[in-house]
């Protein structure tokens, strides 16, 4: 389960700060949180940082989305409802969120995008407090943790508003900030969250413009080089190498260069992650193996192959150790990515998170008694469905075998995970050699798996829409997908319209939301 609370939970609560702060007035007792008593006026710098440090300590022990936020959040979202506390704790984060934390980008997010909506003054006196420029750039780098902070923080901003005031914060000194940070002699954290400010605020069309225009004109194109970065076995640079292509092909797009989908060697992979059946912000790799969240929502995704019978083994590299909830679902699991439920959040999937080391079915947890997995980890997907069971291992280590999803599901698992903020993971299907495989006889999604060439495509979606807007829907086509003749009817409630490809995505009727019990093909 992603971290992730609606703010009409805790707008409703009262928040006080203890009684050892000088610049404040009396307030009654607060009934949901009867130790605090003081309302803050001006924020006590040393207050946010020790609250915004106390957030990121506990939020990796927070498993449940109905619970209320830690007490530290709240008051973070009561001082940040005026323009003065919004400051200090934008402050706060950028001083004190560590470089090493792993869920210290995700933290910074959590905290800007639940806080009450700023003004746009405040916003602005933001970014001008960061007074940023491209000799702030290079004076930076002896200070990465601090630029690391203060990119995440200029993507948050970029996010969350739109319109001029998107507009009139990406100026010229900011521009040259965010491009300075991308030569080599920066940190990699710093290089690559400048290059996800960039991709949100290029979430405007009037930006992306300005940024391409600046881009073209230099030689070389900064993202065109930190785009070889991602075979690299340093994992924070291969995460650049990942978002500067994903960002070649889909945003910042390159007269001079062909799109990754067109040179990437797919002919000996047979299972792949299925881009069409997948939440909508996760970005997934030319190959179809590796994943990455760089939203707020918790994204999800299966793989194309699907296990009946017998037994199945998969591999997993870690190349982020944040919040991914990674195991195996059926057709009938839903991803709710902005309410924060995902893969082992329901009762037709398993999985285990190895930041907060829990086995997840049904939204529910149980701890696990290993470290937390690191950047390099191996996690092992093991599926027994002769016994039943599920073994997941890190690094070869195994955890006691689960069975709780076989009271639900005895056949039709997809190999599936879901991703926190700034998440990344490679998935091996059994294309390349396993590092950690079990013994005895089991099969492998790739061995298995069958793939026609155009669905081995993991084309940009401007290029797909580009496409579906050219082609001539034929009047017997799907009314899902648009592509495919529509050949089946459901029973028993006699809809028609679908292809059998959408039809064995369905869990209910999309028209009448009834279930169905069985699938007819229809005579063409």
């Amino acid at each position: 389960m992603g971290v992730c609370w609606c703010k009409e939970k805790h707008e409703e609560h009262d928040t006080y700060v203890p009684q050892t702060h000088s610049n404040t007035t009396i307030q009654p007792v607060s009934p949901v949180a009867p130790q605090y008593y003081i309302r803050v006026k001006a924020p006590d710098p040393q207050l946010v940082d020790k609250l915004v440090l106390e957030t990121l300590g506990v939020i990796a022990t927070l498993v449940d989305n109905e619970q209320d936020p830690p007490p530290s959040m709240l008051l973070l979202h009561n001082i940040a409802d005026n323009e003065e506390g919004f400051i200090q704790v934008a402050k706060s984060m950028i001083k004190v969120v560590p470089l090493s934390d792993p869920l210290g980008p995700s933290i910074i997010t959590l905290l800007l995008d639940d806080c009450p909506l700023p003004s746009k003054e405040s916003v602005f006196k933001v970014v001008d407090m960061l007074n940023v420029s491209r000799e702030s750039a290079i004076a930076g780098r002896s200070n990465p943790s601090k630029e690391r902070n203060i990119c995440v923080v200029l993507g948050c901003i970029a996010e969350t508003l739109a319109g001029p005031r998107n507009l009139k914060i990406l100026n010229e000194h900011m521009l040259d900030y965010l491009l300075t940070n991308l030569e080599p002699e920066t940190d990699p954290n710093v290089v690559l969250f400048s290059l996800i400010a960039l991709e949100k605020f290029a979430q405007s069309s009037q930006n992306k413009s300005t940024i391409m225009k600046r881009l073209q004109v230099l030689n070389p194109c900064p993202i065109n080089a930190l785009e070889k970065w991602r075979i690299e076995s340093h994992y924070i640079k291969r995460q650049v190498g990942f978002c500067a292509q994903w960002v070649l092909d889909n945003l910042f797009v390159m007269n001079n260069r062909k799109y990754s989908y067109l040179t990437v060697n797919m002919e000996n992979i047979n299972a792949m992650l299925n881009t069409s059946d997948v939440s909508e912000y996760l970005k997934i790799s030319p190959d179809g193996l590796e994943a990455r969240c760089d939203a707020y929502s918790f994204e999800s995704v299966r793989c194309t192959a699907q296990a009946d019978s017998g037994v199945w083994y998969y591999e997993v590299c870690i190349i982020t150790p944040g919040v991914m909830q990674i195991g195996w679902a059926t057709k009938n699991s839903n991803f709710l990515n902005h309410e924060g439920y995902g893969i082992g959040d329901d009762k037709y999937s398993l999985a285990y998170d190895g930041c907060r080391k829990l086995i997840w079915y049904n939204a529910k947890s149980e701890p696990q008694n290993l470290p937390p997995w690191q950047s390099g980890d191996i996690l092992g997907c093991f599926l027994d469905l002769n016994t039943p069971q599920v073994i997941f291992s890190i690094n070869g280590m195994r955890l006691p075998p689960c069975t709780h999803v076989f009271t639900m599901a005895q056949s039709g698992f997809f190999a599936a995970a879901s991703f926190m903020s700034f998440q990344q993971c490679r998935f091996n299907f059994g294309a390349e050699p396993f590092r950690f495989a079990p013994s005895g006889e089991f099969s492998t999604f790739n061995d298995q798996g069958v793939l026609k060439p155009e669905d081995k495509i993991v084309m940009p979606r401007h290029i797909f829409l580009d496409q579906l807007r050219q082609q001539n829907i034929r009047e017997d086509s799907c009314t899902l997908c648009y592509d495919k003749k529509a050949s089946v009817r459901l029973i028993p409630c006699e809809h028609s319209g679908f292809c059998p490809s959408c039809a064995n995505q369905l869990v209910e009727c999309p028209m009448c939301r009834a279930p169905f019990e069985l699938v007819v093909e229809e005579n063409p």
